[in-house]
């Protein structure tokens, strides 16, 4: 049946068309009786629109400032690896959408939760001994964003609450307000490479509480946890049985003197939906393909999680057909090389934004080790212009057209957030102005202007 035709079997709740009458002012009455309401307009936004709030685009949005007009602008504020064009995804990714493209085989409707084989190359692709995944264990999603949304939907409801990482990935808590879900920031610690302050976490759960977001690796940090922290972090989760929704989009994008662990793999009794997807390990993330892995080995979500998601699934039908299409190989073909590089890039240009903001007075970088960004203390007492890293980031932008995002937009002030995907020669040109900015506006103490300042 097509998803979008209704039909209608009760024929006599409709009225006759003798029934119908219509008067001077071609206003349709039924039985000729007119209940003397009087047209107006009155079309409001719904209360859903009204609570949907990005801080990021409201923060960026806000700031009315323009580059210096003399330096070209050098953004390091997008979370988008193929802004530049220094990244592009391996040639066998874009052989494989040909070869989808070009069959002819992926141009209608498929399931809402997509094409079984896709489904099941997903299930392959994660599965290992301790997380068996198969097929049905996997809905494919509209990139990794619509996974989270989901997952949300799917575990929470309006006035019940989620536990989200601060400093952290500002959908989570526009999606859960938009739905009428309260947020309650759970604290990562910088001194301690952003661990969970896991004592302050479990201390925010009440009966409310309807699940636990872990972002690892973690935009905006960069961090990556380890295997014992994970296992604290499930230790939390089973001692209050909350679920877990994992946000792994950056799973595996680890550098080389770090393991990357899943959150499903360590668990002995705690659900899990793991959201993933292609957009930045493969580097497409235009290509909106995500999914959302069912780890449930002791049959906690049972039957009326996965039909719940199912539900949610059709609301839109499932993501695009042809990338569907292209999984297998997209999956099965990408050279190990192209993954290497990719790393390779993003921990060189981490060591050498790292060093040389190191090396700033009153700045206090925290080195990442994985994702594709660098979060930066600002020791706001010795830049007393400056009210706040909103104001600070501001005047970056005006004086040396350098754009990093002030995080305020993840809830945690005082720092910025440097993205670290663009070009060697353009990282160095940007760090060079944010020397050369703070040592401009840098007060209180000796070596003011040596860049050699003790850290």
């Amino acid at each position: 049946m097509d998803p979008y035709l209704i039909q209608v079997n009760d024929h006599a709740a409709l009225p006759s068309l003798r029934d119908v009458h219509v008067n001077l002012n071609g206003k349709p009455t039924a039985g000729g009786k007119s209940k003397g309401r009087k047209p107006h307009w009155a079309v409001r936004a719904s209360d859903m629109s009204k609570r949907t709030f990005n801080p990021i685009r409201s923060i960026v949005d806000s700031m009315k400032v323009e580059p210096h007009p003399e330096k070209p602008l050098i953004s390091l504020s997008l979370g988008d690896p193929t802004v530049f064009g220094n990244l592009p995804t391996d040639d066998e990714v874009i052989q494989a959408m040909k070869e989808a493209l070009d069959s002819r085989r992926f141009n209608g409707y498929a399931p809402s939760v997509g094409y079984l084989s896709g489904r099941e190359v997903v299930a392959n692709y994660y599965s290992c001994p301790e997380a068996p995944l198969e097929a049905q264990d996997v809905i494919l999603t509209s990139g990794c964003s619509q996974a989270i949304e989901m997952a949300l939907a799917v575990l929470a409801n309006p006035g019940q609450n989620i536990l989200v990482p601060r400093p952290g990935f500002s959908l989570y808590k526009t999606l859960a307000q938009s739905m009428g879900i309260e947020v309650k920031f759970y604290d990562l610690l910088p001194e301690k490479s952003w661990e969970i302050d896991l004592k302050q976490m479990e201390s925010l759960v009440d009966d409310k509480t309807a699940c636990l977001v872990v972002n690892n690796p973690s935009n905006p940090c960069g961090s990556v946890f380890s295997k014992c922290h994970l296992q604290k972090i499930l230790a939390v989760a089973s001692r209050q049985c909350i679920p877990i929704l994992a946000d792994e989009i950056y799973a595996e994008m680890v550098f080389e003197d770090c393991k990357s662990e899943s959150l499903a793999k360590l668990s002995k009794n705690v659900p899990i939906l793991s959201c993933g997807g292609l957009a930045k390990r493969w580097l497409v993330p235009g290509w909106r393909m995500g999914w959302i892995l069912i780890h449930d080995r002791r049959e906690i979500f049972g039957k009326e999680i996965r039909d719940g998601l199912l539900r949610l699934s059709q609301r839109i039908l499932g993501p695009c057909t042809v990338v569907q299409g292209a999984l297998k190989d997209i999956l099965h073909r990408t050279s190990p090389e192209f993954y290497h590089n990719t790393l390779s890039f993003l921990k060189s240009n981490a060591a050498l934004c790292y060093d040389a903001l190191s090396r700033v007075c009153g700045l206090r970088p925290v080195r990442p080790s994985g994702a594709m960004y660098l979060m930066v203390g600002i020791e706001m007492n010795h830049f007393p212009e400056f009210e706040n890293d909103v104001e600070f980031t501001e005047r970056l932008i005006a004086e040396q057209s350098v754009f990093c995002l002030p995080a305020t937009c993840f809830e945690y002030p005082n720092f910025f957030r440097v993205v670290l995907t663009v070009p060697e020669e353009m990282m160095l040109e940007a760090c060079q102005r944010i020397r050369q900015f703070c040592e401009r506006h840098y007060q209180g103490g000796e070596g003011a202007q040596d860049l050699d300042c003790d850290k």
